[in-house]
C-alpha cells in the first residue's frame, strides 16, 4: 500500500508555511514602514499563503483518493483469494464425501 512519504511531506510543508507566516509577521512588526503598507504587505502575503494551502489541500485529496483506491484493491484481491480457497475446500469435501460413500457400498 501506500508509504509515509506523503503524510510527512505535508508535514514538513505546513511547518515551512508556518514559519514563513510568522517570519513575515515579525518584520512587518519591526520594519520601518507605514501602517497602510505594511497592510498591503500582509494581503500579499495572506493570498500567497492562501493559494499554497488550496494547494496543499488538493495534494492531500489526491493522495487520499489514491490511497482509498489502493486500499479497494487490497481488499478485492483478499476476496478473490479467499473465495478459490472456500471453492477448493468445498470441492476437496465433496469429493472426500464421494470417496467415503464409496467405501461405505463397498
Amino acid at each position: 500500500m501506500a508509504d509515509d512519504r506523503g503524510s510527512s511531506s505535508a508535514g514538513v510543508f505546513l511547518a515551512f508555511l508556518s514559519g514563513a507566516a510568522l517570519g513575515a509577521v515579525a518584520a512587518l512588526l519591526l520594519a520601518p514602514q507605514t501602517g497602510r503598507e505594511s497592510r498591503e504587505q500582509l494581503r500579499g502575503y495572506a493570498r500567497r499563503a492562501e493559494g499554497d494551502l488550496r494547494d496543499l489541500a488538493g495534494c492531500a485529496g489526491e493522495t487520499f483518493e489514491e490511497v482509498v483506491e489502493e486500499g479497494k484493491e487490497f481488499v478485492d484481491s483478499k476476496k478473490a483469494v479467499l473465495r478459490e480457497a472456500f471453492d477448493a475446500g468445498r470441492e476437496a469435501m465433496r469429493r472426500e464425501r464421494e470417496r467415503l460413500r464409496g467405501e461405505d457400498r463397498g
